[in-house]
């Protein structure tokens, strides 16, 4: 490999931003700076982009634009989803979700718990799936809404979100979808996936900028607003939009969008191939999820009796970007809550490591990856206390 070149194996924790999204930003920064609620033409022509690039949003996922709401991000899009519809439903006080849900979703019912609703924190099985059966004795006339996510951003196992919707459907409750990890990477029908109510999206998984976001909002979903104040998206989201930034991920879903099966042959090939090198090579060895449908992109993998942050450190200096698990969750040296909610081991869940592909990497990094990581794994066994 050529020297100090980085290899950026962490996309499901940011991308890049794509050359061309920049390049559609940059006037409305400079030259296009008018506020789009204004009356006059150098306006009128702001808010006609906002309307493209709704409508390039809607595509993606094969909604209507004006189901969309621009927020600022992928959290602040759950938060709304949640806490709106109990708005909307004041009457009912019991939510449900599951134990691998993302921090955004867990945290928000954590607090909500705190002010006296009724949670229900499904588990998982030892692949990532929930049982079904769980989520029909769980549900009920009291249940406001029921937010479970389309895939697992550490392991990238999918739910079975057709038969969760119609469940939650035939029970009355709103369903909620976090599809975070899963926009841009896996096809998404809104208008066949009738069962979903409410969904969310984040610009930076998609090589769009950090800072936008959306919650899609079914028609004739009851929402109440949370952010009080303009008229902005249509009376849903108050605040002056974030015009550069909705350009640039309506230019992004343009360009995932079109290359999404590429994408997806692409990051599974590589995916496959690191995944069968690494289980190949190095004993003792778990793919979290492995027996689950997973993303094709991602692989979690855990390498028994070594830490996980040492095999990053380690993976750094050769200029490996990976992860442990969740972004979000840096900075704690416990194991993830998804592994252990799937009932990992401590000597397998301290040492995951998470690889998540685009479509700029290529076999020759996936193959310096592979032999890293097992040069890696070999160092810190030889100095690890724990021996197998």
């Amino acid at each position: 490999m050529e020297e100090n070149k980085i290899i950026y194996l962490d996309n499901n924790a940011t991308t890049r931003i794509y050359p061309e999204v920049l390049e559609a930003m940059m006037p409305y920064f400079t030259t296009k700076y008018a506020n789009p609620s204004s009356m006059y033409t150098f306006a009128r022509g702001v808010q006609e982009k906002l309307d493209l690039a709704r409508s390039q949003v809607g595509s993606l996922i094969n909604a209507e634009p004006v189901e969309l709401c621009f927020v600022s991000c992928g959290t602040e899009a759950d938060n709304f989803a949640i806490r709106g519809t109990l708005e909307a439903y004041p009457n009912k006080n019991h939510i449900i979700t599951t134990k691998v849900e993302h921090p955004a979703i867990i945290e928000t019912y954590k607090s909500l718990e705190r002010h006296g609703y009724k949670t229900t924190f499904l588990d998982v099985d030892s692949d990532g799936n929930i049982n079904i059966d769980d989520l029909k004795n769980a549900i009920n006339d009291n249940t406001a809404i029921v937010s479970i996510m389309y895939a697992n951003n550490e392991t990238g196992v999918i739910f079975p979100i057709k038969e969760i919707g119609n469940i939650v459907k035939s029970a009355g409750s709103v369903f909620h979808v976090d599809a975070v990890q899963a926009v841009g990477k896996l096809p998404i029908d809104l208008q066949k996936e009738d069962y979903i109510d409410l969904l969310t999206m984040s610009g930076h998984k998609i090589h769009a900028p950090k800072g936008i976001g959306v919650l899609y909002i079914r028609k004739g979903t009851k929402l109440r607003t949370i952010q009080t104040g303009g008229h902005q998206e249509r009376g849903r989201r108050a605040g002056t939009e974030n015009v550069p930034y909705i350009i640039g991920l309506g230019c992004a879903a343009s360009m995932v969008n079109a290359e999404m099966d590429k994408f997806i042959k692409h990051t599974s090939k590589l995916r496959d191939m690191l995944e069968n090198n690494l289980v190949s090579r190095i004993k003792n060895t778990k793919v979290n999820g492995g027996n689950a449908i997973r993303m094709g992109n991602t692989l979690n993998i855990s390498f028994k009796n070594i830490e996980g942050e040492s095999v990053l450190l380690h993976l750094d200096t050769y200029g490996i970007c990976a992860s442990t698990g969740s972004a979000c969750s840096s900075g704690t040296l416990e194991p993830s809550p998804v592994l252990r909610a799937m009932g990992l081991p401590f000597d397998f869940a301290h040492s995951s490591t998470r690889f998540s592909l685009s479509l700029d990497n290529t076999e020759e990094e996936i193959n310096f990856t592979a032999d890293t990581v097992v040069s890696v794994v070999e160092k810190l066994r030889s100095i690890s206390p724990y021996k197998d």
